[in-house]
């Protein structure tokens, strides 16, 4: 393929100082950045590189029609995110085209729940796409407790807090170490299912991980009403060591 590239950028949880050099670099030199972002907000992952941006680059700001406005098992939601990935892949394209490369920010890593793998099954056939790992949200929140998140053949799963809570429990009581995202509004959900579990006690909150206002709380302990977006619930492994 012919044209510019198309760099999914990760950015890493949150520190500027843990984005990797080449993040860096590509970003240091780019003439056309694009970043997600709430309507109305400046966007984390724009945030995260203030002054790194070169004067007279492009920005884009891609701006989520919804986010949870729309209950995530209405047929609305995909059709209205789908049409908005869509738009914003063609306009990618076009630069891409036209010889452009473009900087894509990314918070944590690219393919890593992130939006911008919706982007790269469109774009992966029609120009050329690079894709720079970084460290995760989740990395970075079990590092924030002090403690190994896995010890000898631990078992680490990754739940979403969306799932229904007989689904939590099931998948908890299946593992040795365990990482819960997207808690928000989920939290009692999720504490009742930890009860469930008989993990309550190993349960840590973390709150914005490698961010300002790091916060690292015994989940016993927490607000069990709604907590942030950039939270995170970590149960350690207790598995074979020396």
């Amino acid at each position: 393929m012919s044209g510019g590239t198309i760099y999914g950028v990760g950015l890493g949880p949150g520190d500027p100082d843990l984005m990797s050099v080449r993040a860096d670099r590509l970003l240091r030199n780019a003439r056309h950045v694009a970043f997600f972002r709430k309507a109305g907000k400046k966007g984390q992952a724009r945030q995260i590189v203030n002054g790194m941006i070169p004067e007279g680059a492009i920005e884009f700001p891609m701006e989520y029609p919804v986010t949870t406005e729309i209950p995530l098992d209405d047929p609305r939601y995909n059709e209205v995110l789908s049409a908005f990935y869509a738009d914003c892949a063609l306009r990618l394209t076009e630069l891409a085209d036209a010889g452009e490369d473009v900087v894509v920010l990314c918070e944590g890593d690219p393919f890593f729940y992130g939006s911008f793998m919706h982007l790269h099954s469109r774009l992966k056939d029609v120009c050329k796409v690079e894709v720079v790992p970084a460290t995760t949200g989740m990395s970075a929140a079990w590092t924030a407790t002090g403690q190994p998140i896995t010890w000898g053949d631990d078992v680490l799963t990754v739940l979403m807090g969306t799932l229904p809570e007989d689904e939590l429990v099931r998948h908890m009581k299946d593992t040795d170490a365990l990482v819960i995202m997207k808690i928000g509004r989920n939290i009692a959900k999720i504490r009742r299912a930890l009860d469930t579990a008989g993990l309550s006690d190993r349960a840590w909150l973390v709150q914005y991980a490698a961010m300002p206002g790091q916060t690292v709380t015994p989940l016993a302990e927490a607000d069990c009403e709604k907590q942030p977006y950039f939270s995170i619930v970590v149960v350690h492994g207790q598995g074979r060591r020396p």
